[in-house]
């Protein structure tokens, strides 16, 4: 056991020991996650190079796109290459002021993604059943208020987290069996009732990704409805189309991390291995596919990154 220097009752560091029951096995697991993460940094930044660059991307649509790839690219930037280090038995110490920093940052870009998203969801709604009024709705002046409002409302939402962990006390406890820091994770370290930080997480889950995906599965109800009533055929195959990407995006988002956030409360029967391989690919995954989805359907984009490349 490592020795710990205790700042009141908060030890000085953490030890992250990987994914339980599969040390043996983490190098190889690596190799797939360093690949993930390369192609997610690479995927990413060359779709914000191109929407920057070209600038008849520089439009709504493209814009929200722009921000989920920079959420995309601070999400797995968060965590991976902590994770990477303790895959590689490189550093698998993270001080507990290094720990609640990472973890106010994974959940702070996982709200501001969500809030994207939704407002991704908006502005098909405006396209497809206001197109006149599409550009006076969505001016640049509101796409940018959207972005303050996502990261706001993330701030808002996610700080106090900081401050129900601070409270506990861990009696010494440091072993972390984890790639990372995530709320539960640590809170469950502590020898104190951790219930008001279950119900907190719940609750900000809830009236943050949450709302936003009730609110996204509204609104593509009312384009469902008014693409049903569109007089020509052909026209609702089209509008489909550019829904497509967002669709796909939104399920490949929310899916493993709700399924995630789900099992790390409530699920005390799935083993732990299960646990953190969820974990980690719910931070890696989605920014890994999301600029193949819109690279290969969106025919702009994919356009003008071949001429970028």
């Amino acid at each position: 056991m490592s020795t710990l220097n205790l700042s009141g009752s908060h030890p000085a560091f953490f030890i992250l020991v990987g994914i339980p029951g599969m040390e043996k096995s983490h190098t190889w697991i690596s190799i797939p996650v360093c690949m993930m993460y390369s192609a997610a940094l690479f995927g990413n930044s060359v779709l914000l190079v191109t929407i920057v660059k070209e600038r008849s991307l520089h439009q709504p649509m493209y814009i929200f796109l722009c921000m989920l790839a920079a959420c995309d690219l601070l999400l797995s930037t968060a965590t991976m290459p902590k994770t990477l280090s303790v895959l590689w038995s490189l550093s698998t110490q993270i001080s507990f002021s290094g720990c609640l920093a990472q973890m106010f940052s994974i959940y702070f870009v996982f709200v501001a993604e969500s809030a994207i998203l939704l407002a991704m969801a908006f502005d098909r709604y405006i396209a497809i059943c206001d197109p006149l009024r599409y550009t006076a709705i969505l001016t640049r002046s509101v796409v940018g208020k959207v972005g303050m409002v996502a990261l706001i409302r993330s701030f808002c939402i996610m700080f106090p987290a900081i401050f129900l962990l601070k409270r506990l006390p861990y009696c010494g406890h440091n072993i972390m069996p984890h790639t990372y820091c995530e709320h539960i994770g640590v809170a469950r370290l502590a020898c104190a009732d951790i219930s008001v930080n279950i119900w907190y997480g719940v609750a900000a889950a809830f009236l943050s990704a949450g709302l936003d995906a009730i609110s996204i599965a509204v609104s593509y109800v009312l384009i469902f409805r008014c693409l049903w009533g569109l007089p020509s055929p052909r026209a609702s195959p089209k509008a489909l189309h550019t829904c497509g990407s967002h669709l796909c995006v939104i399920v490949m988002f929310y899916t493993p991390a709700f399924f995630s956030f789900l099992a790390h409360r409530f699920g005390q029967h799935v083993p732990q291995h299960v646990l953190i391989s969820l974990a980690n690919l719910y931070v890696v995954v989605p920014p890994m596919l999301n600029p193949i989805v819109y690279g290969v359907r969106t025919r702009q984009i994919r356009e003008h990154v071949a001429q970028l490349l």
